[in-house]
């Protein structure tokens, strides 16, 4: 099998994050649910956006941060996500190639803006996502380019785009061309309230082997096999799943396989920021790793050196170059 060209592609939605520090009784008062993420329509972006605090604006989309991630440990990343060509688009678009992301999906003239989330940051670092997808979820099958997608060790998808019907086709054509190149498929549940609309669709990606590869957090993992406990959770997914990496904040991660768990301790974190894009940038890690050939726990650490890097600032992308952190820590890639 020939080598491939990149290392990751990523398929996600294209969005631009609106972030901005405010408190619970904000939260409260907008009727927003902490820590997790809701979808919104225009209007209810507007009201946000006129209530909320002074805001910064970076790049965003779960993962679009993973792959930007990628790109910063100096491994070969692609995207493929919609943008429309206005204002929000023309930054996206500049924001990832300016990290090293091959990104050549052709922007949308018409219909729903660039996609935008509005980020609430409370004082404890946690993150409250409202999410207005636009132009993101006007992705389509015929965006998807089958050379690229062959081209690619693996190709990693995030489970928010399984929510309008044609980015879902899209995905799925995407996993079929990358089997068929002998390459890697992996997903990203994306938050519990995702999971919860699609437990039974997820599921049987797994159960199908559409899905090689599995990421999730505690809080999703118990809601895909609706339990309370943990490991019970766990020895469900070792039936499941070929291979999965689930994160426990700061208790690290778990990378589980048929035959065995192996627990990776988190990074040390002097003071917490902004906890999003964590678990996209241990994504990150832990993708580039195993294209790199490395074994499951080294991914792992490079996948939590990677998250406590993007949780020391605000955003979620990188402020600094992973591959020179990894270096720095003994696991160069």
């Amino acid at each position: 099998m020939a080598a491939p060209r990149f290392d990751v592609l990523g398929i996600g939605n294209a969005i631009v994050d609106v972030i901005a520090r405010t408190d619970d009784d904000f939260l409260i008062a907008q009727k927003m649910q902490k820590g997790g993420m809701a979808l919104i329509d225009e209007a209810r972006a507007k009201a946000i956006y006129d209530a909320m605090g002074p805001a910064i604006e970076i790049s965003g989309g779960s993962a679009a941060n993973t792959i930007a991630g990628v790109a910063s440990f100096g491994a070969r990343a692609a995207f493929v996500g919609k943008v429309k060509d206005d204002a929000l688009g023309r930054i996206f678009r500049h924001d990832i190639t300016k990290a090293g992301v091959t990104f050549d999906t052709r922007a949308a003239a018409d219909g729903p803006s660039t996609a935008c989330s509005y980020i609430m940051v409370t004082p404890d670092g946690e993150r409250t996502m409202n999410t207005f997808l636009g132009a993101a979820q006007n992705l389509h099958p015929d965006d998807i380019d089958a050379a690229q997608i062959a081209d690619a060790a693996i190709t990693y998808l995030e489970g928010y785009l399984w929510d309008p019907k044609d980015a879902k086709d899209a995905f799925l054509k995407a996993a079929k061309i990358a089997h068929g190149a002998n390459r890697m498929v992996a997903l990203t549940l994306s938050d519990a309230f995702c999971v919860d609309r699609y437990r039974a669709e997820f599921l049987k990606l797994l159960r199908d082997g559409v899905v090689d590869l599995l990421f999730a957090n505690e809080a999703e993992l118990k809601s895909l096999y609706e339990t309370a406990d943990f490991d019970t959770a766990l020895s469900a997914l070792r039936k499941d799943a070929k291979l999965a990496a689930v994160t426990r904040s700061e208790k690290g991660c778990v990378v589980v396989s048929r035959d065995k768990s192996e627990a990776v301790p988190a990074a040390s974190v002097e003071r917490v920021i902004d906890t999003t894009g964590a678990g996209d940038l241990f994504a990150a890690g832990f993708l580039t790793g195993l294209a790199r050939g490395r074994d499951h726990v080294t991914a792992g650490r490079l996948g939590a050196l990677a998250a406590a890097e993007v949780i020391q600032h605000l955003g979620a992308r990188p402020e600094t170059s992973l591959k020179d952190l990894a270096q720095e820590n003994g696991l160069a890639v």
